[in-house]
């Protein structure tokens, strides 16, 4: 199977576990070897162009299924940002996972440093310092394509003032593989 097998499984599995918290029964499901391997995903919730959702795991501690599952009802119903879907929301909702790589530490001496070793459109970062933690997801370089513009952005999301820098900031990386339902897909399975 591909990656693109993969992709249509996970986006099955998000929506199938949206739809049977909200009551509306359970989609068919299909298998793929990876679904029992341990991965880190996000979940990504959209309205239109406006996100309605967002949660994930940075690290791999479950299964590739049961992660997926799990991020997408939290997406859906716990994300602190928004109030709890609502099943009038799900025709319109379309779903985002991204397969997240494992995270590398970033070593360096200065925020300039860092700016320099970015890649743009690749890198998804996560930034620590004491109880701060924030991340952004590699495609949100398509909105912040500055690599100073995409870290204060990471930043502020930890609550940490934008021209923050200490050299206790921990900065790690990583890649994600990211499949998006096409808005025709989601108009077959609501209907």
């Amino acid at each position: 199977m591909t990656d693109f097998d993969l992709g249509c499984v996970v986006l099955t599995l998000a929506r199938s576990a949206i739809a049977e918290k909200l009551g509306l029964g359970k989609l068919d499901t299909m298998n793929h070897a990876s679904l029992g391997e341990p991965a880190a995903t996000f979940v990504t919730l959209r309205q239109g162009a406006e996100l309605r959702g967002c949660v994930g795991s940075l690290h791999r501690r479950r299964a590739l299924h049961d992660d997926v599952r799990m991020n997408a009802v939290a997406a859906a119903f716990r994300d602190p940002r928004f109030a709890p879907l609502a099943a009038r929301e799900l025709p319109q909702i379309s779903l985002e996972v991204s397969l997240l790589s494992a995270e590398e530490r970033i070593e360096v001496a200065s925020e300039e440093e860092l700016i320099a070793r970015l890649r743009p459109g690749i890198d998804g970062l996560i930034v620590e310092y004491r109880r701060h933690r924030a991340t952004l997801l590699p495609q949100v370089w398509q909105q912040l394509q500055e690599p100073r513009e995409f870290l204060a952005a990471l930043k502020l999301k930890a609550r940490l003032p934008e021209d923050f820098w200490s050299t206790d900031l921990i900065v790690s990386r990583y890649e994600a593989i990211t499949w998006k339902e096409q808005e025709q897909d989601v108009a077959g399975l609501v209907q």
